[in-house]
């Protein structure tokens, strides 16, 4: 039994061959393009991988759409351009479907978040689980932005990790893609203070299969308190170690602490133009 692989990317041609060549071993490689002014297809193409084509809007449809995709076989693993499949997860996925003995429809795995040259773990809050293999037809998602895997059937985990590059695009980009986000997090953050309140039980629940909804009663937590953007650099750096990183690691930490301060000013900004105030 094997694995189709699905890649979603729009001029990732910086990221797109390492990437690649971590999945060499599936025979068939599936990539969804969004419209590369790059070399991203050409590289794809020379790889041996079937490309698709569809104009971006969001990335919640991108994503229900590229499950629709012919593949040739039950099982998808659906890595992000700039992430690196170790041989030790590939064997255990492998090793995963062959059994097929659980009752799984998909499996949720952990990743190193690596950054100047060094795997960041206190600073990226290790462990975060995602959901990377799966049968598509079980999956579906939830929000327009930082989407969640909704799974409808039972989910294993992998021990195994893969490396996560989110920065080898460059910090340019880093900071365009969060700037986009910060809008759509500022809206969600004023509803979630409208219409929800923080799962206490999921904030203490330290199980691991409880992790998402742990970090989900973290984040309801954040909406509400005040000097939100220091809070998270000093949970991060201090609290949670960052500062064991070493200098990658306060980098880190400044930058997602930038980012929560970009949503903090939106929400104002949003507060204010709703009743006319200018800004």
């Amino acid at each position: 039994m094997s694995i189709s692989v699905l890649i979603l990317t729009k001029n990732e041609a910086l990221n797109l061959p390492r990437c690649l060549a971590s999945v060499a071993w599936s025979d068939d490689i599936v990539v969804l393009d969004s419209g590369s002014t790059d070399d991203t297809v050409a590289i794809a193409t020379a790889f041996g991988a079937r490309v698709f084509h569809r104009s971006f809007d969001d990335e919640a449809s991108q994503r229900r759409y590229s499950l629709q995709l012919p593949f040739k076989h039950r099982w998808v693993f659906n890595p992000d351009a700039d992430e690196v499949v170790t041989e030790s997860l590939r064997d255990e996925m492998l090793s995963a479907i062959s059994a097929d003995d659980g009752g799984e429809v998909a499996y949720q795995c952990r990743f190193r978040n690596m950054f100047l040259g060094r795997w960041i773990k206190r600073s990226s809050l290790y462990p975060t689980w995602v959901i990377r293999l799966f049968r598509p037809e079980h999956v579906s998602f939830e929000r327009q932005i930082n989407l969640r895997y909704v799974v409808s059937g039972k989910t294993g985990t992998l021990r195994s990790h893969f490396e996560h590059y989110s920065f080898n695009n460059g910090l340019t980009a880093w900071f365009e893609k969060h700037n986009r986000y910060s809008s759509a997090e500022a809206l969600e953050s004023l509803e979630s203070l409208e219409r929800s309140s923080v799962s206490w039980a999921s904030l203490f629940d330290i199980r691991p299969s409880k992790s998402k909804e742990r970090r989900r009663a973290l984040k309801e937590l954040s909406f509400r308190m005040p000097f939100r953007p220091l809070l998270r650099f000093l949970y991060m750096y201090v609290w949670r170690g960052g500062f064991l990183d070493g200098v990658p690691g306060f980098h880190y930490c400044a930058m997602v602490s930038i980012y929560e301060y970009m949503i903090v000013l939106k929400m104002l900004e949003t507060r204010r133009r709703s009743v006319g105030q200018p800004l």
